[in-house]
């Protein structure tokens, strides 16, 4: 399984030429894909604030490519609410989200998929792109 941050299941949805090619084999190749029920919430943010435009309502957006093969949700608990808050404040990104999402990724052993190189820089063998 890998976990896809929230633009990497925007992207691999709607514009796979936006990923990397390492990114779009990790994709390709895994037994799994996971996603942060955060994701959803990004990605409602993103269209409220019209920063994201969609093909569809959101919520049938959702539906669709939660709906996708290989998809599963994994579902946010206490440990992986701890663990993101533990994270170091000094060397990791401040954004609530991305912690939750690192956190979610880590709680089931799996490498993250993201272009944000702050993460990549954070944690280069956990994440790839």
């Amino acid at each position: 399984m890998v976990v896809l941050d929230t633009h990497t299941l925007i992207w691999w949805v709607d514009a796979p030429r936006l990923l990397s090619a390492t990114a779009a084999t990790a994709i390709d190749a895994a037994d799994g894909l996971g996603v942060s029920p955060i994701s959803c919430w990004e990605i409602g943010m993103l269209v409220s604030k019209h920063k994201l435009g969609l093909d569809r309502d959101l919520v049938g957006w959702v539906r669709r490519a939660l709906a996708s093969p290989g998809i599963e949700i994994i579902p946010l608990d206490p440990r992986i609410g701890l663990e993101a808050a533990l994270l170091d404040s000094r060397a990791f990104p401040s954004d609530p989200a991305d912690r939750m999402i690192y956190a979610t990724a880590r709680s089931v052993g799996a490498k993250l998929i993201t272009k944000d190189r702050r993460l990549r820089d954070f944690d280069p063998r956990g994440t790839l792109w």
